[in-house]
């Protein structure tokens, strides 16, 4: 038992480990990513103050006066490179604007009316007024002074490109997450894949080894009764092997899809606890409530339907310490029969509700907690049914619940 809870705690520590590795390399990610965000607004920022400065000095070249020689400041050439650095302009949306918001100039803006002018079309001057009021309250603002009096300020929106690597981190983010989740849930598949192999190779050897003492112990039960031993010793003993015969029987079929027969759901219940009947403690009342109404015909296993019946009061009986009332009824719903097993025992807390079936688990000093898992998949795998955990509370007991999918009579 020591052995099986060290696998699975190891278990726990690689699902750790693998998922703060993926943590690490998701923020290496992001940081590398934001950085080149970042470094590209930082030059779009300079690319604008460059434009800004483009701007100015073409503004204050009309007022510039003439040097020492008699030339006028700003050549044609001059003029010629500002208009350039202006025009070079094709990606990011800039607006240019007075000292009162007046829109002096706009660029590289998707307008309502592409042909219509900022004079001509109300639409393209209320479509660029909304941009100027949402721009105002951005940090995208440069301030331009073209002589002491007057003042432009410019305005700017991240680029396309900006904005479309903006988003690349949280994709990326999300990438990264659907790509360790496949990779997380492909290895666990896996691991489950070869425990699945483990197990159902241990049942089946199991089922294997005990074929052999078994036809043995039948062949001396028929001897003991040939040379005249007493007879309810005999029938005793036949009993046990039977029992046997039976577990090693369960084992043979863990693995493989078993043979299911129509079986009405009360017959199979009631059945199932005759051998747990006279082996649970005298202090245990065991109540089992059926009625016509609900004797639906259902798929079943029978072997493997009383290992799931049999555990489940055993686990009732030890959470009861050998004391108590359970209680076990056939309920009816549209398309399913419910089981319910009902104990008065300690009781599971709500936390547990799920980790009770899983291998390991266990609250008992000696057992393997494997007794549930098995149920759960003798239930849902082989009988395409569900069982849970239907109430339970701390000091009160447990109700588990088990659903099987009734066969409808045909018409």
């Amino acid at each position: 038992m020591a052995n099986l809870r060290n696998i699975y705690d190891s278990r726990r520590i690689w699902k750790v480990v693998f998922l703060a590795i993926s943590l690490v390399l998701v923020a290496l990610f992001l940081y590398i990513s934001n950085n080149l965000v970042k470094d590209l607004a930082e030059q779009e920022r300079e690319r604008m103050e460059i434009w800004a400065d483009a701007t100015q000095e073409l503004a204050t070249m009309g007022n510039s006066s003439e040097d020492e020689n008699g030339n006028t400041l700003g050549s044609a050439t001059d003029v010629e490179f500002l208009f350039g650095i202006i025009e070079a302009n094709h990606n990011i949306p800039v607006l240019l604007v007075d000292d009162k918001d007046n829109i002096l100039d706009h660029r590289n803006f998707q307008l309502p009316d592409p042909e219509g002018t900022l004079e001509d079309s109300p639409a393209n001057r209320d479509y660029l007024n909304k941009k100027l009021r949402h721009l105002k309250n951005s940090e995208n603002k440069i301030e331009i002074k073209i002589d002491k009096e007057t003042i432009q300020y410019l305005y700017y929106e991240d680029s396309t490109l900006l904005r479309r690597l903006s988003y690349f981190p949280y994709i990326q983010l999300a990438v990264l997450i659907l790509f360790f989740a496949i990779a997380y849930f492909a290895l666990m598949s896996i691991k489950r894949a070869e425990q699945n192999k483990v197990w159902v190779g241990l049942s089946k050897e199991t089922a294997h080894q005990l074929g052999t003492p078994i036809s043995s112990l039948m062949a001396w039960t028929q001897l003991l009764e040939s040379m005249g031993v007493d007879k309810s010793i005999v029938t005793d003993m036949d009993k046990d092997v039977k029992r046997l015969s039976t577990i090693a029987d369960r084992f043979s079929k863990i693995g493989s899809m078993p043979d299911k027969e129509l079986t009405s759901i009360n017959e199979a219940v009631v059945s199932s606890l005759e051998y747990m009947r006279a082996r649970i403690p005298k202090r245990v009342n065991l109540y089992i409530h059926t009625n016509d109404q609900t004797n639906n015909g259902v798929m079943l296993s029978q072997t493997l339907f009383a290992w799931v019946m049999e555990n489940l009061t055993k686990n009732a009986v030890d959470a009861m310490d050998g004391e108590g009332r359970l209680d076990i009824t056939v309920e009816d719903s549209p398309n399913n029969v419910v089981i319910l097993v009902k104990d008065t025992g300690k009781g599971i807390a709500r936390k547990n509700f799920k980790n009770v079936f899983n291998p390991g688990f266990t609250t008992k000093k000696r057992g393997w907690g494997l007794g549930l898992t098995l149920v759960k998949r003798i239930i849902e795998e082989y009988h395409n049914g569900q069982i849970y955990i239907k109430e339970s509370e701390v000091g009160k007991g447990t109700t588990f619940g088990i659903e099987l999918p009734k066969v409808k009579p045909r018409s």
